[in-house]
């Protein structure tokens, strides 16, 4: 979905599949692009495009999950590095400002230009602040990342206990097949956790978290997800009875699940 100045844009299709856009000009234009498929790419290019030949001297881009994100390096010739292709079209449309949040990792920072990074520290605070400690102390709640590049980006932002996790994979399939925790088991039994990563496709990483932490003796397993692909009610997350709830943002996710809570952005 993309919001031009808080108005949805809805394109019409001509029988051959060609746009038909309207859009009105002004000086100051924000864009707020909620992905939802490649199609969109092309919406943003024609209309940006407009909007600059009929005279908008500002235009910010506001597209806090980054398409292609997952995409950020190759391990064959033939393989196509989306993300960095997918940047240089960003890129060419000259935006004066891009907004993202939570980027998966720092080539995402690095390929985009005139970026502001929004940190998802104070949606994270607020909403444990919210769901948990006024049911909860202090001591019986700790936080979990599910791998090393997680608590990388995320351990420093909160003053809470946490614990993490490495993964185990068959490197031919790249199947998870289990998980070790790093740190003190102390901060698992018997505590509330709240698992923290950026984003989320069938929840397979998450699975293989939670099983390993009520193996350990949590007493409640929650998950927070800054991106979380609808390709989630796929998985076996949701029916497995290892996570009490998800909460995620409306960057990405559109659909509607009674486990899932979504904070609007």
């Amino acid at each position: 979905m993309i919001k031009v100045n808080g108005k949805i844009i809805e394109p019409v299709k001509f029988p051959d599949g060609t746009k038909l856009l309207k859009q009105e000009s002004c000086s100051n234009v924000t864009i707020k692009w909620y992905y939802e498929s490649d199609d969109e790419l092309v919406t943003l290019i024609f209309l940006t495009r407009h909007l600059r030949d009929n005279g908008a001297t500002n235009i910010e881009l506001s597209m806090l999950y980054v398409p292609n994100a997952r995409f950020d390096r190759i391990k064959d010739s033939d393989e196509v590095l989306t993300l960095k292709y997918f940047a240089e079209v960003i890129n060419w449309l000259s935006f004066n400002k891009v907004k993202i949040l939570d980027p998966h990792s720092y080539v995402s920072s690095a390929l985009f230009n005139n970026l502001t990074i929004y940190s998802p520290k104070d949606i994270i605070n607020k909403f444990i602040e919210d769901n948990f400690l006024d049911e909860i102390s202090l001591n019986n709640f700790s936080l979990f990342f599910p791998d090393e590049g997680a608590c990388k980006r995320y351990s420093g932002m909160f003053n809470n206990a946490y614990t993490f996790g490495l993964k185990r994979r068959d490197w031919k399939t790249g199947e998870i097949q289990g998980l070790d925790i790093i740190g003190d088991e102390e901060l698992i039994k018997d505590k509330t956790i709240l698992i923290i990563d950026d984003i989320c496709s069938k929840g397979g990483t998450f699975y293989h978290s939670a099983k390993k932490l009520k193996e350990l003796g949590a007493k409640d397993v929650y998950l927070y997800i800054t991106h979380c692909e609808n390709t989630i009610l796929e998985g076996d997350l949701l029916t497995s009875g290892l996570i009490k709830k998800v909460f995620t943002t409306n960057t990405i996710f559109t659909k509607e699940h009674e486990m899932i809570e979504v904070i609007k952005l």
